[in-house]
């Protein structure tokens, strides 16, 4: 099997394109499962027994089946029921609800690491539960969730691939396809790794760099 530099001039523009979509895809899902994880932490923590482990039997179920069988129920299983979302959409939207569970649990970590001396504080100021919440307990407890936060994007990224099986032309769907089409496997699939290495080992770095910025400092006291 030879490489052809032809196949790969022929083939990098519709790369380009389903790499704009592949980007897309994460970020967007990744905005919905920050939001959705924050939500599913804060019924997590519920003073009500019932709110709280529903929540967690749900996001247990969520986590614990593949991405691949909720992608399909969204897009393939929902139009029973007269549900019908276009393949970008239904992609997104699987995407968020399933790493929403993980980002829970970060953000469940994060808010219960803050001192208890905190939250006292705010109920000695009056404050309500949103006031406790936005102004005291949030901003000492995001900064370091965004290293773990910012893993899971990356792994968002490359996870993508399997919205190919609901019909999104992302990045591994292109080279699918092209591929189908002409008989030539070797150069697709190598642009495939190529494009995937460019985004994923400087977000990797970044994220380490993140993760050494709010790691804890050690003040030498014991």
């Amino acid at each position: 099997m030879d490489w052809s530099w032809a196949v790969v001039y022929e083939l990098l523009p519709k790369m380009w394109e389903g790499l704009i979509v592949t980007v897309q895809a994460t970020f967007v899902g990744a905005l919905l499962a920050y939001v959705l994880g924050l939500l599913l932490a804060l019924l997590k923590m519920s003073k009500s027994w019932i709110v709280a482990k529903t929540s967690y039997w749900i996001s247990e179920f969520v986590r614990r089946t593949p991405l691949l069988v909720q992608l399909y129920f969204l897009f393939y299983v929902l139009p029973d029921f007269g549900i019908f979302l276009s393949p970008f959409v239904a992609g997104v939207i699987g995407l968020g609800i399933h790493f929403s569970t993980y980002t829970s649990e970060v953000y469940r970590a994060g808010i219960e690491n803050v001192p208890a001396g905190q939250w006292e504080a705010s109920r000695a100021l009056n404050y309500n539960a949103y006031q406790t919440m936005s102004y005291v307990i949030l901003p000492q407890a995001i900064p370091p969730m965004i290293p773990p936060l910012a893993n899971y994007l990356i792994t968002m990224f490359k996870e993508t691939p399997l919205l190919s099986a609901i019909t999104v032309v992302e990045l591994f769907n292109v080279a699918t396809i092209f591929s189908n089409s002409n008989y030539k496997y070797l150069e697709p699939m190598t642009l495939v790794g190529v494009f995937f290495l460019i985004v994923s080992v400087p977000a990797a770095y970044a994220a380490m760099k993140l993760e050494q910025h709010f790691k804890p400092k050690d003040t030498g006291f014991s």
